[in-house]
């Protein structure tokens, strides 16, 4: 049947030694730098995804800011735009009101230069109508009915003129 051999006992006492040996010195220490790796490799998948999540989110923030900036921007640019208009009206209000003022005080103006022209020729029909009568009283010669008319000429006219030539 079987037989044991010694030579065959030996080689498998010297087969368990070496592979304790080798567990203790090569695979244990190999394992040990297998395990380290793992997780350095884990570790290194884990920060990866952090980061990865970091971005993300800090997307997802400049995207919102940007968003926000879009819609602040739009109402600047509405304010802006009310204000314009509002300072339009404002310029228009400011210019109508400018020129009534100016229509007005045209307006004032030649009424005023009509009431002096028509004062000059008041005064020049007058001059022309003392002078016209003193002719016709002196051709007339000095009879009292001219000097009585001419008097009352003066008194109508208003003209305070001296009655040097009687």
């Amino acid at each position: 049947m079987l037989r044991i051999d010694f030579n065959l006992v030996l080689t498998m006492i010297n087969l368990v030694i070496l592979f304790l040996i080798l567990r203790k010195f090569l695979f244990r220490p190999i394992m040990n730098i297998m395990e380290k790796r793992e997780a350095m490799i884990s570790d290194g998948l884990k920060n990866a995804e952090d980061s990865q999540n970091q971005a993300l989110e800090l997307k997802s923030q400049y995207e919102e800011k940007l968003k926000g900036a879009g819609e602040e921007s739009s109402q600047m640019i509405e304010r802006a735009r009310q204000e314009a208009k509002a300072e339009y009206d404002r310029i228009l209000q400011d210019a109508g009101a400018e020129a009534d003022r100016l229509m007005k005080s045209a307006r004032e103006t030649v009424d005023i230069e009509r009431e002096q022209a028509l004062r000059d020729m008041k005064s020049q029909v007058a001059s022309l109508a003392m002078e016209a009568a003193r002719k016709v009283l002196m051709d007339e010669g000095p009879g009292a009915g001219g000097r009585t008319a001419y008097d009352q000429f003066l008194k109508e006219a208003g003209d305070p003129h001296d009655r040097t030539e009687e």
